[in-house]
């Protein structure tokens, strides 16, 4: 994502102590000289909020480790290219030359969220004609192995010199990023590899296998003799390994996300489910005092550390994967949930973030304060255990209680709180905070229901006389009343929370904020051309002042808004919409390589077209590949009720992708599986025992 804005006042950090940099790594402006100019930045860096462009990058993920490729397979320590561990560059420079040339590069891509392949060949000395005698295949991943294989079709034994020159800074994420990293390190022979020290005790070592015949500290360079006979192959080891072995949360124990599959009729369903499970698995973190619970970072490179309101939407759309994710997101967020009895007591803190050129920034604790009893609502629909629900209650009545202190006098809540300007995407996530809270605590006998469904009635009215502007084209929305009551008419793709009302038993989804008409108006509106790019739903519509197609909030195809819109679009029984908006987002994952970035360029689609992807979007993104999770599932529409043992299917009707089964979902803690026929009839195969279809 883009540059979050700097923390302040409500808008306080999140303070999880997990691994990794801050939100966002933005250099800090240069200083300023006693004469009052700013000093020059060094020869690379960047400027204040630039990021250098990954989207050629072959980033493997297994967090806390993550490495950064060219795709030719040259670590040249340019750029973010290089080696990491939670947050900090171990080895910046891996370059291979085998008889004294690089190989000729000839294919690199992505093998896993965590592993990427390079093929490349090499020319030796006594080569005629045109066909190379040795293949180079390299393998690398996010924990820092690679392995580099030799393949002869000489017809006769090689003798081959091989060298790799290495080198690192120990630099963190955020000076890479800035183009600050600081000078290579001055390495020493180590074992059978090198190793380099830092301030602060840091370190790092890269050891061979087989050792290598010379190691010249003052170059940084290894050197083998490689014999190949006619037809065989040879393979080199290195691994990197530092002070702080850490294991993927994703590699221990029974994963929390579940191994989904897809097929069907269109072939591209089957890799978006893959890469998005995938890239979900590979995006895990821990919770360092508590181990048991691993949560979703929002994203790579920028982004591995925690993000409140990414981490909880990017596991309530990971709900058809299981509930466990919910709960040790839940959980971890509850440990940080303010106490006191001041204002701000049963807020989640979180940072401020940009809103679009026509909205002061926002408050991303607000937004998942406001998402916490949200997601544990649906999390028991799906099957969350009721000790799971009984654990997490408390901390989803604080949000809940702070709800109620935060609103103002006219029934809105101010985002910032206490002065901020009503944004009507706020008003979503509040009203679907008290109607799903309020099922939440009437299904555990808890007192306030009654209340809180009073509130959310009360709040539906107030909406729709404060927001809704009238005009001969049928109306909008506002995006916000600002503090003076002064409307803010914008439209873009925020609008698209409104649909979302939240599900709840029985299959039904709650009531919304919008009025029939208003709904039907609005569906519209995200079905024309200025909001559908073709690619999926701009976050600010075209037509409208400051549009900015490279805009993340103003402009910018974002995927979470765009399956948000197809879920709710489709909820309403607007299917032509969402369609429209699901067929633009999965031709855009297909020119991704199924890895659906969190945001690209909302550029109109032509014929020919491909999607232009933004330079600094996360990717993999936890919302954005949440997002090809929920899609799927909204095709099918699968609409559970654990606690009532039923599940509700409510499919497109016109079966815009063909025949689709999903496997290996989770309902109600068991297997499950749903074909669409291309009829658009939907049908369970599989399900836990006493589950019955429902309405």
């Amino acid at each position: 994502m883009a540059p979050t804005v700097s923390p302040s006042g409500t808008g306080s950090p999140t303070p999880l102590g997990v691994p990794g940099p801050a939100s966002s790594p933005v250099p800090p402006v240069p200083p300023a000289t006693p004469g009052g100019t700013h000093v020059a930045p060094p020869p690379g860096a960047l400027r204040p909020g630039e990021l250098p462009s990954v989207h050629d990058a072959l980033v493997c993920v297994a967090l806390p480790g993550l490495t950064v490729s060219a795709r030719d397979g040259q670590l040249t320590g340019q750029g973010l290219h290089g080696v990491y561990r939670s947050g900090r560059r171990l080895l910046a420079r891996c370059q291979l030359r085998i008889a004294g040339r690089e190989p000729l590069a000839l294919q690199g891509g992505m093998a896993g969220a965590d592993r990427a392949r390079f093929v490349a060949v090499a020319r030796i000395p006594g080569d005629t004609g045109p066909d190379p005698a040795v293949a180079v295949e390299r393998t690398r991943d996010a924990e820092g192995t690679e392995r580099i294989t030799l393949r002869s079709s000489a017809g006769r034994p090689l003798r081959l010199p091989v060298e790799l020159s290495l080198g690192t800074d120990l630099a963190d994420l955020a000076a890479v990023a800035s183009g600050r990293p600081g000078p290579e390190l001055p390495p020493s022979v180590h074992d059978a590899g090198m190793r380099w020290s830092g301030p602060g005790g840091r370190y790092a070592i890269v050891a061979a296998d087989p050792p290598p015949t010379d190691a010249l500290a003052a170059a940084g360079l290894l050197r083998w003799e490689i014999d190949l006979a006619p037809g065989g192959s040879r393979t080199i080891e290195l691994r990197v390994r530092t002070d702080r072995p850490a294991r993927p949360a994703g590699q221990a124990g029974a994963h929390p996300i579940a191994e989904a599959a897809a097929e069907g009729d269109d072939p591209r369903i089957g890799p978006l489910l893959r890469a998005s499970v995938d890239d979900l698995r590979a995006l895990l973190l821990r919770d360092p005092a508590h181990p048991a619970d691993v949560y979703p970072a929002a994203g790579v490179p920028w982004r591995c550390g925690p993000a409140t309101a990414e981490s909880l939407w990017a596991a309530r759309m990971a709900l058809p994967l299981g509930t466990r994710l919910a709960a040790s997101t839940l959980r971890t967020l509850a440990r940080i949930q303010l106490a006191g009895t001041g204002p701000d007591s049963g807020r989640i803190p979180g940072p401020l973030r940009d809103a679009g050129p026509h909205l002061p920034p926002r408050c991303t604790g607000i937004e998942a304060t406001l998402a916490f009893p949200v997601v544990l609502a649906e999390a028991r629909r799906w099957g969350l255990p009721e000790q799971d629900v009984a654990e997490l209650l408390p901390a989803a009545e604080r949000c809940l209680d702070w709800l109620r202190s935060a609103a103002g006098d006219d029934g809105l809540l101010p985002d910032p709180a206490p002065a901020g300007p009503a944004r009507a995407e706020t008003q979503a996530h509040a009203h679907r905070a008290a109607v799903l809270g309020a099922d939440l605590l009437e299904a555990c006998g808890r007192p306030g229901a009654d209340g809180w469904r009073e509130w959310a009635a009360a709040l539906r009215h107030r909406f729709r006389e404060a927001f809704w502007l009238d005009d001969r084209s049928g109306g909008r929305p506002a995006a916000a009343r600002a503090p003076d009551g002064r409307p803010v008419p914008q439209l873009g793709g925020g609008a698209a929370h409104l649909l979302d009302t939240g599900l709840l038993g029985g299959g039904r989804t709650a009531p919304g904020l919008l009025d029939k008409s208003q709904t039907e108006q609005l569906a519209r509106l995200l079905g024309t051309p200025p909001l559908d790019s073709g690619w999926g739903l701009r976050s600010l519509g075209a037509k409208e002042p400051g549009h900015n197609l490279f805009g993340h909030r103003a402009g910018a195809v974002r995927v979470h808004e765009s399956a948000v819109a197809v879920t709710g679009l489709a909820a309403a029984g607007y299917e032509k919409e969402a369609v429209s908006l699901l067929r633009g987002v999965l031709d855009a994952a297909e020119s991704f390589g199924h890895r659906l970035p969190e945001m690209y360029a909302g550029e109109q689609r032509t014929a020919g077209s491909v999607p232009v992807p933004h330079p600094a979007a996360c990717r993999p993104a936890a919302v954005g590949a949440a997002a090809g999770v929920q899609l799927l599932v909204a095709v099918a529409g699968v609409r559970p009720d654990a606690p009532g043992r039923t599940v509700a299917l409510h499919p497109f009707s016109s079966a815009p992708l063909g025949a689709v089964q999903l496997s290996g979902l989770r309902v109600a803690g068991e297997p499950f599986a749903v074909r669409v026929s291309r009829l658009g009839l939907g049908m369970v195969e599989e399900a836990a025992d006493g589950l019955q279809l429902g309405v």
